[in-house]
């Protein structure tokens, strides 16, 4: 027997049946997205970290310029070429809901912002911390390993900015992405912590060993793993939105 298709039941069944295209990330995608983004990202993090400590040492075998400017600018290019790769591995997960071209241009620069920002603080928080012509309490070195993560965690906000500048374009209410970033260098900044917590409970051979692929591979997680949720929670813009927001 045919229902009718002017029942209430029908217009009931149908306001309940959830549009896939409202969410950036369809919901019968969202598991596949979050495990595919996270993956890419650790892809990126390991392949564009090896990369570029590689074309460091192979460039700074031969300097053509003073070693103390060289140096400097062979590491503008490593970060650089590491931002790249890091940014593309992700893209190559985002192309399906946005432009993976805007993707890497905004992450890499935020990137290279945030790190340059952060790095900047970091120098000069250790440069106080040098100018004490005593050694420094425990209390100071609290402080100004503090200050420190605290600068770390704030400069992830110049990585958020460039990222909403490309999402704006296609999800609604995405300001609070802005400080999505610093809330995955915060969750970075508390590993390490932690990290350095536990350290004697590893056997002294092969700490160093743990430790530093222990703490790459959970940063390179929690990079990927924060934005793939936040990803996954955003909403469409409404064709007219989006010409708005071009």
């Amino acid at each position: 027997m045919q229902t009718d298709s002017n029942s209430p039941d029908h217009f009931t069944s149908a306001n309940n049946e959830p549009n896939p295209r409202k969410f950036l990330i369809p919901r019968s995608q969202r598991q596949k997205f979050f495990f595919q983004f996270t993956l890419m990202t650790l892809i990126g993090w390991v392949v564009g970290g090896v990369t570029s400590i590689a074309l460091e040492k192979l460039l700074l075998q031969n300097p053509p310029l003073e070693p103390q400017i060289w140096s400097m600018v062979v590491r503008c290019l490593s970060n650089i070429v590491f931002a790249l790769i890091f940014a593309a591995d992700q893209s190559l997960i985002l192309y399906r809901y946005l432009s993976g071209w805007h993707w890497i241009f905004a992450t890499s620069v935020g990137w290279l912002i945030a790190n340059g920002v952060s790095t900047a603080w970091i120098n000069y928080i250790s440069s106080i911390a040098s100018s004490f012509n005593e050694t420094l309490s425990p209390e100071q070195t609290f402080i100004l390993g503090f200050l420190s993560a605290i600068a770390y965690v704030i400069s992830g906000i110049w990585l958020g900015i460039c990222q909403w500048l490309v999402l704006r374009k296609y999800t609604a209410s995405a300001w609070w992405w802005n400080f999505l970033p610093s809330i995955s260098f915060f969750l970075i900044t508390i590993l390490v912590w932690l990290l350095f917590i536990v350290q004697n409970l590893i056997p002294e051979a092969n700490r160093n060993f743990i430790m530093y692929w222990s703490g790459q591979g959970f940063t390179a997680i929690i990079l990927g793993a924060i934005p793939a949720i936040g990803l996954c929670t955003l909403k469409r813009n409404s064709p007219r939105q989006s010409e708005i927001a071009r």
